[in-house]
């Protein structure tokens, strides 16, 4: 379904008010995620996840939160971290998040996935250092299964492609096309290989979502040889509860999914109803991780910013600290950088006021001024 109009859940005042949002913002979901809606609840976190909200209206944010132009090698390939690659295979998702990051896609699929297949694995076998490549979008698993084991097949005869990695979404929005499919069981088998893994990450979001089918959906994903991981954005109004979200990484320790990335919202246009502070978010995650066992709270806090992925590593009253946990460029890898609080930031360029002098014990090389 793509027209809010098709939406019979929602009143005619309801559909004709939210037109005016997708028409800006492309809208889509499918029957069986809206099944797991409870429609008598306004603030079901699953109608929060997929169904438009007049918020996103507001003028906030941009349409390339990352700034991933700046590394686009061409249409649908990016370059940021030496050693990983990534292809936008398509733009076409099972559903669209309402907070997605990468609206643009949708309004110019074109400029913004690959276009030129050849071009894309010459790029990648010209660079020995690229031993990841991550397939993403839109979501690759909306690829016709022949499609998808095509690209599988082409990047495992690059020798030095170690890793394929495939984001998708998928698991939650419909585990059937997982479970009806042998022949993608079957490619993932054949490509996820002794020495060279296929990694899938999932993007569940709240523990509603952890279905029947969604389980054996990851399970079947795991039997053909997937190693899966999951990674979720710190969402207002979805999980930025600390018991919502102890019982997500919880729930994904159980069914042998370990919690990889918790990332901040990114400030995309129309997030701003989505996005809660840093700080704040700080204090949601470290609650939550109280709740759980080990195997449960090894995700890290992060914001994928232009300059590299920055965990949030700590508070006090008075200064926040961070650290690149990957830095687009290489001597910054593991930079540690403490600023002055800010409870109103939502992203690290709402920090403007370093310290000069590392407060704790670290070198001085190691502390960022801005």
């Amino acid at each position: 379904m793509t027209e809010i109009e098709q939406l019979e859940q929602l009143s005619e005042q309801e559909r004709a008010e939210l037109k005016e949002v997708t028409d800006k913002f492309d809208f889509r979901v499918n029957d069986y995620y809206l099944s797991l809606i409870d429609w008598d609840d306004p603030n079901d976190p699953i109608r929060h996840i997929v169904i438009p909200d007049r918020r996103e209206l507001e003028e906030w944010g941009r349409l390339d939160p990352s700034d991933e132009k700046r590394i686009t090698i061409m249409p649908g390939l990016e370059h940021k971290y030496h050693s990983v690659v990534l292809f936008l295979v398509t733009n076409k998702c099972e559903g669209i998040c309402r907070y997605c990051f990468r609206k643009r896609i949708f309004i110019e699929p074109d400029r913004e996935s690959i276009q030129d297949w050849d071009a894309a694995y010459r790029y990648v076998s010209e660079h020995a250092e690229a031993t990841n490549v991550l397939l993403t979008g839109g979501d690759p698993l909306t690829l016709a299964t022949s499609k998808l084991e095509e690209i599988l097949r082409r990047l495992r005869e690059i020798d030095h492609v170690q890793i394929v990695r495939i984001g998708t979404r998928m698991t939650s929005y419909n585990p059937y096309r997982i479970i009806d499919d042998p022949a993608l069981l079957e490619a993932i088998a054949k490509y996820s290989t002794d020495k060279k893994k296929i990694y899938v990450v999932t993007h569940f979001v709240h523990p509603r979502e952890l279905t029947d089918a969604a389980v054996e959906g990851v399970n079947l994903l795991q039997k053909a040889g997937a190693i899966i991981t999951n990674q979720t954005p710190l969402i207002k109004g979805l999980n930025d509860n600390p018991e919502v979200l102890a019982e997500l990484l919880g729930k994904l320790s159980f069914i042998g999914v370990p919690p990889y990335y918790i990332f901040q919202c990114r400030p995309a246009l129309g997030n701003k109803a989505y996005t809660v502070p840093i700080e704040q978010g700080y204090e949601i995650v470290e609650q939550a991780k109280a709740r759980v066992s080990g195997l449960a709270k090894r995700a890290r806090y992060a914001m994928s910013h232009s300059s590299g992925k920055i965990e949030i590593v700590g508070k006090t009253e008075e200064m926040v600290y961070f650290k690149y946990h990957r830095a687009a460029n290489d001597e910054d890898s593991g930079r540690f950088m403490a600023f002055k609080s800010n409870p109103n930031a939502y992203w690290f360029d709402d920090y403007d006021e370093a310290v000069e002098d590392c407060p704790i014990n670290f070198p001085q090389r190691l502390c960022e001024l801005k």
